[in-house]
């Protein structure tokens, strides 16, 4: 019997050496989790994610002769519910890894699947700038974010390195964005059992 559980992709978008961003990824899956959430996460580090010459939809309907992680990429990003992404700030925008993963699928692989935002830095704002960037590029690629973003400030203080919170207030302020991304998710997911997507409104397929 196939679960019940939302399937949610955790996407990680840093790179860099010493990243602060694999502990907020720790952190994130204990509070997915906590949501009785399945969890798929993807570190593009760890993951040795390449860069994209061409997206995986240019190698037309069959993927002939596409890399074979993009296809299997592809397929995680069609068969989750929701997305989350894990994002640092970089000059007020996302790293280039982080956008070099979004731009090599469809639209329509994304679905229309509902998407929340983690982002982090190590001064006042908490990544917001980055946040800002990556609402407009996950909404063109039909993967809508909710309203509440978490961010996280001086995020070398409050996370050890097993993603634990060194200040509970980081389980409060994560609160509201898993409340919406649940809700969104299970809307999505019941809306797509009865009515087929509008598959002539993407711009990749």
């Amino acid at each position: 019997m196939a679960s019940d559980k939302l399937r949610v992709l955790l996407v990680l978008g840093s790179i860099r050496d010493g990243r602060q961003g694999l502990k907020v990824a720790k952190f994130m899956k204990k509070a997915l989790a906590t949501r009785n959430l399945e969890v798929i996460f993807y570190d593009l580090l760890e993951m040795d994610f390449p860069t994209v010459k061409q997206p995986v939809h240019f190698y037309g309907p069959d993927r002939s002769g596409a890399p074979q992680i993009l296809v299997d990429c592809e397929k995680t990003i069609q068969e989750v519910d929701a997305i989350v992404v894990v994002t640092p700030e970089y000059n007020n925008s996302i790293p280039a890894s982080l956008k070099n993963f979004l731009d090599a699928f469809p639209d329509s692989a994304f679905g229309f699947k509902p998407s929340g935002i983690t982002c982090y830095s190590q001064g006042t704002y908490g990544g917001l700038g980055a946040a800002i960037a990556l609402r407009t590029t996950l909404g063109i690629l039909a993967c809508p974010c909710v309203s509440r973003m978490f961010a996280i400030p001086y995020v070398q203080n409050v996370l050890d390195d097993d993603g634990n919170a060194l200040d509970d207030k980081l389980n409060t302020d994560v609160k509201p964005m898993l409340d919406q991304l649940v809700w969104a998710a299970t809307a999505v997911r019941n809306h797509r059992k009865c009515a087929e997507l509008p598959v002539s409104s993407f711009f990749g397929s």
